[in-house]
């Protein structure tokens, strides 16, 4: 199993847990149904991207509430179509991001730290245990310790501190400016 496959799998089961769809995230700006709108608009842009469809040929179709009736339903509907799209994709195939062409590898952990800090998200706000794994936190810390910077203040909120030796999730949320101790 790769780590995009466990972190789909912390949001999918995240997601099943949710009974408030209006409740507060740690993600100050967005409910529980507007961080599963978020996660379920970027697993349905994959397909696209993986084809070699440019961010200008997909256009605004994934715009507002994509999530309709039954937001479970289109998530798992969203989820499926990722992670056949995934299956087979070459490390060094190009995809046309918003920020520039980039190599799918990179684009996979970009999808893998989007699933994994938002399915801890989800749990967090359900109150249920994010379920995180270790060998998964420690990946994504190790791949993205040097490039969250770049994006602080426009996707990520200022670091928060954690004790030396603290766990790690922990530390991948607290580096991404979640406080791990967030509780609904």
């Amino acid at each position: 199993m790769t780590h995009l496959d466990t972190a789909r799998e912390i949001a999918d089961r995240a997601v099943h847990q949710v009974v408030d769809w209006d409740a507060p995230t740690p993600c100050a700006d967005w409910t529980t149904r507007e961080l599963l709108n978020h996660l379920t608009a970027e697993q349905l842009w994959v397909p696209h991207l993986l084809r070699g469809e440019t961010v200008d040929d997909v256009g605004d179709r994934y715009d507002g509430d994509v999530l309709g009736a039954d937001p479970v339903a289109t998530w798992e509907r969203a989820n499926a179509g990722a992670a056949r799209a995934w299956r087979g994709v070459p490390d060094d195939r190009t995809v046309h991001l918003s920020s520039g062409d980039s190599p799918a590898a990179e684009y996979r952990w970009q999808m893998t730290l989007d699933l994994a800090v938002h399915g801890w998200d989800l749990a967090r706000a359900a109150g249920v245990d994010p379920g995180v794994d270790d060998g998964l936190a420690e990946a994504l810390v190790e791949e993205f310790s040097g490039q969250v910077e770049q994006w602080r203040g426009q996707i990520f909120d200022t670091e928060v501190d954690v004790a030396d030796g603290a766990p790690p999730t922990d530390r991948l949320v607290a580096l991404l400016g979640r406080d791990p101790g967030w509780r609904r």
